[in-house]
């Protein structure tokens, strides 16, 4: 890669320091846990823009700790991205998706969509700039804008509500769950500030902000079984799209290799099943969303809706043991 280009695209490190971004975390530990997050990301986001070889730049990726592996995939995803943007013909983000980066597929969606929120001829027109990608994981690259914008710019897109106007509705909706996402970081993991947050945005996307919740909580991490319950009672009325965004991080983690204990516990907590389970329901119901007009759309409610009905299922079961036990 050409050295301006370089230069012109390195990130500072510090980028990724809760102080600088402004972001309220009263815990060191989990600080000190999402800043490192952070600084994983741009480690792979520097990796990719100094390494042509596709094969080094997999095996620096994967010389980074297994759990946090999927950030540097994902900051990788958005160099290559960002240099197909300067240089579209070289492909180089389509290469490593369907090649070595190919086990963190949803990752690398999400990090094209940091490149896409960088480049504005591609932000303003990135709903058809994503038609080429995948059908379905497409949409994560509007996952991955509405995640950038909160990271980087959450006092116009978190508190003072500024989406980008060029969106569809459907957009708007995936925006919202990359918005929610970064909420993790930028609320620290507080389960009441993140509710408090969630409350001023328009209704109609409080689900999809808390799936996105649910998927930081079990892919980044940060949170105890306490904490995790307590994001649970906040989310309410949302908890199936809270376990929606749990058995898409488990899903991810799954197919990239990576386990985590803390997405185990989030599954246990927030799904009800395991991490296995909670994977092989997003199969199951992306298999069943594929034809839809809105099929990532429809995954997704396909799967909120599994959720609903384990948990009315366990309510009845509940009654039927209550009842039974005052009657015997």
């Amino acid at each position: 890669m050409p050295r301006f280009l370089h230069h012109l695209f390195k990130i500072d490190v510090r980028e990724a320091e809760f102080a600088r971004r402004g972001f309220h975390c009263p815990r060191p530990d989990v600080r000190e846990r999402l800043e490192h997050v952070g600084q994983t990301f741009l480690r792979g986001y520097h990796a990719a823009l100094q390494e042509d070889n596709e094969q080094n730049l997999a095996s620096r990726l994967s010389a980074v700790e297994t759990e946090f592996q999927g950030f540097a995939y994902e900051g990788a995803a958005m160099a290559l991205a960002l240099l197909d943007g300067f240089s579209p013909w070289r492909k180089r983000f389509h290469h490593f998706l369907g090649g070595a980066g190919k086990p963190h597929i949803y990752m690398l969606h999400v990090g094209a969509g940091w490149a896409c929120a960088r480049l504005p001829w591609l932000r303003r027109r990135i709903e058809s700039a994503i038609r080429k990608f995948h059908p379905v994981l497409r949409w994560l690259v509007i996952d991955g804008y509405g995640f950038h914008e909160g990271y980087f710019h959450h006092r116009t897109a978190v508190h003072a509500g500024k989406i980008p106007s060029q969106l569809s509705e459907d957009a708007r909706h995936v925006f919202y769950q990359g918005l929610g996402r970064s909420l993790w970081f930028v609320n620290g993991a507080d389960a009441s500030q993140i509710s408090q947050t969630i409350s001023s945005f328009a209704a109609q996307y409080h689900s999809d902000a808390w799936s996105g919740i649910g998927l930081a909580c079990a892919y980044a991490g940060g949170s105890s079984y306490a904490e995790i319950e307590e994001l649970q009672f906040h989310a309410g009325v949302h908890s199936a799209a809270l376990a929606q965004g749990v058995a898409f991080a488990a899903k991810a983690r799954q197919l990239a290799g990576i386990p985590a204990r803390h997405t185990e516990i989030a599954c246990g907590v927030l799904c009800g099943m395991t991490t296995e389970q909670a994977a092989a329901l997003c199969d199951k119901t992306l298999n069943q969303a594929s034809n839809h007009p809105s099929p990532y759309q429809q995954w997704r409610r396909l799967l909120q809706q599994s959720f609903l009905l384990e948990t009315r299922g366990k309510s009845h079961e509940l009654h039927a043991q209550l009842v039974a036990a005052k009657y015997s």
